[in-house]
């Protein structure tokens, strides 16, 4: 599977808010807190969902993979995304180790499981 996605009982800004300080325990700064509902409907559309996509960054992980190679930048920052459906709050996001598939680099396939790991770990922590 490309993704990781959980389920939590918090409500989606709940969710957010505890996500924001797990990630910041681990080094990763949110660059961007993006209401996608907000912005959908301030455009004009009827999309109701809540939905939000946090950017996060660790600046020193994103050093070590630009370093090996500059293509690795398509895929940054990491993107995390909380939303309600159904009724039930998820988190979840694209797994950097996917994604990375495409770059043909060991090390930096070792770096993306690292960091996928503790994105995990930050979501588990969040649930």
């Amino acid at each position: 599977m490309f993704d990781y996605t959980v389920e939590t009982n918090k409500s989606r800004d709940e969710a957010v808010r505890d996500l924001e300080e797990n990630l910041k325990e681990e080094k990763f700064g949110v660059l961007w807190n993006f209401d996608l509902t907000a912005k959908l409907q301030e455009k004009g559309t009827d999309f109701s969902t809540p939905y939000t996509i946090l950017e996060v960054c660790n600046p020193q992980e994103a050093n070590r993979v630009l370093s090996e190679d500059l293509l690795v930048g398509y895929f940054l920052p990491c993107k995390i995304v909380v939303y309600e459906e159904k009724g039930t709050t998820k988190i979840g996001m694209p797994k950097p180790s996917a994604l990375i598939q495409m770059v043909e680099n060991d090390a930096i396939k070792e770096i993306a499981v690292d960091i996928e790991k503790r994105l995990i770990g930050c979501i588990d922590k969040t649930v």
